[in-house]
């Protein structure tokens, strides 16, 4: 069985897609599969094309990616969701109560998984041992500032302001990566 990490931000042209592909090339090498989609999203809208240059540098041609309405299934089937703000965050559960457990924001879950201990029973399932981890430890960190855990949304920003978005969604990955390493 595979798992997945999916992605939610707003629009699911920008902060998603980018983190989707980012995503993609950095767990490339783990039985894991990466999706994002949007809260307020219009299904099959394309991605900015700020973003499209941002993904495209992960080495994958993102030209075809179109934007996708967040279901209640999408979140009911991912073994993770990462979203780009707190309000999302609490969209998601929401919709989905029951996933509430493993839906963190992006940056809330590089705190945490920086802070987890090494998961001991990974049991093939590197991703899930990695969010059990990091819930674990959700209780031994103090809350963030309110707005430490959101991703700005760079639409209506420059070029400069998309690769500064992907850069702090691929540091916020990182600690992430680190996390399922140890655990598989």
């Amino acid at each position: 069985m595979v798992d997945e990490v999916l992605f939610v931000c707003h629009a699911n042209m920008c902060r998603s897609p980018m983190a989707e592909y980012i995503a993609r090339r950095l767990l490339a090498a783990h039985p894991v599969t990466v999706a994002s989609a949007g809260t307020d999203a219009v299904d099959g809208t394309p991605m900015h094309p700020y973003a499209i240059d941002v993904a495209a540098g992960t080495g994958a041609d993102p030209t075809g990616f179109r934007a996708r309405k967040l279901r209640p299934e999408h979140l009911t089937a991912a073994t993770v969701v990462l979203t780009a703000t707190r309000r999302q965050r609490s969209l998601c559960t929401a919709l989905a109560p029951e996933v509430l457990h493993r839906t963190f924001t992006l940056r809330q879950f590089a705190r945490l998984a920086a802070a987890a201990e090494p998961p001991t029973d990974p049991a093939g399932r590197p991703l899930r041992a990695a969010v059990e981890a990091a819930a674990r430890a959700r209780g031994r960190l103090q809350p963030a500032a309110p707005g430490a855990d959101d991703l700005r949304d760079p639409i209506g920003g420059t070029p400069a302001d998309f690769r500064r978005c992907a850069e702090e969604i691929e540091q916020s990955i990182r600690p992430v990566l680190a996390l399922i390493g140890t655990a598989g």
